[in-house]
């Protein structure tokens, strides 16, 4: 005879296998819907609009910043060592591999995340998802597709702007704090440019896009509660999006060093 602690342990394991299930049937379907006819051009329009132009003005403050605080960093401790003049290629690398593409997915996961969550959490509590299916139209393809392919275009997007952004915030900091010649810091920074790093860089915002739509409108489309269940399904998507981004963040740091061939 099992236990009740039993019973409820062997509970929470379904649930949980029942849940990732749905979580990756969605996540398969709303990818192959970008493939799939009908095309929901206007809501995926609609939705590059709200995470792109949207999102940019904070992108770009948070780069910035991120840009000169590190520059800033990496100048008073470099100079210690007599090596200040390798600021422009510290900051142009860990921007490109790695700061950039994680702060951009963060802020990214903080406020498109959380709108995707927070709209699809309404549209179940107001019973329109089920109104779509009662006319034949299929949620996943009409909500959850444009929303996976405008975080695939728009996230990459901001990232590239971000960086750019970071660069030169280290320029500001380096050339007119610290005193050290802007050609050398940007000459640096072509240096760093090689197919490795900006390969690095560039595949994590697809990933991180896609795991961010993915959990986002996996959260909002099980909302259930009323509003004290809309609000636990924000913040679980926000929550889990940036645990996600964090982990696989050093899963594919990992995997791309060995697959670039860099040692450890």
């Amino acid at each position: 005879m099992w236990t009740w602690n039993e019973w409820m342990i062997t509970g929470k394991i379904k649930e949980m296998a029942s849940d990732l299930q749905d979580f990756y049937l969605l996540s398969i379907r709303g990818l192959v819907g970008i493939i799939k006819k009908p095309f929901y051009f206007k809501d995926t329009i609609e939705q590059m609009d709200y995470a792109g132009a949207g999102s940019l003005l904070i992108i770009l403050l948070v780069s910035l910043f991120i840009g000169m605080a590190l520059s800033l960093q990496l100048s008073a401790e470099l100079s210690a060592l007599g090596l200040k003049m390798y600021t422009g290629m510290i900051v142009g690398i860990s921007v490109i591999r790695e700061i950039g593409p994680v702060t951009a997915a963060l802020v990214f996961a903080g406020r498109v995340g959380a709108g995707m969550a927070s709209e699809l959490g309404s549209m179940i509590l107001g019973h329109q998802v089920d109104t779509l299916r009662v006319f034949g139209v299929d949620p996943i393809k009409k909500l959850v597709t444009p929303r996976i392919l405008s975080s695939l275009v728009m996230l990459p997007a901001l990232t590239i702007i971000g960086d750019a952004v970071s660069l030169l915030g280290g320029y500001y900091i380096a050339v007119f704090v610290s005193h050290q010649s802007g050609a050398f810091y940007w000459s640096s920074i072509r240096e760093i440019l090689i197919f490795d790093n900006v390969f690095a860089g560039s595949v994590k915002p697809f990933i991180f896009g896609y795991l961010i739509a993915c959990i986002s409108c996996y959260m909002g489309l099980s909302t259930k509660g009323g509003s004290i269940g809309l609000r636990r399904s924000t913040t679980r998507a926000v929550v889990a999006s940036m645990i996600v981004i964090i982990v696989s963040d050093f899963l594919l740091t990992r995997i791309l060093l060995y697959v670039l061939g860099f040692s450890v």
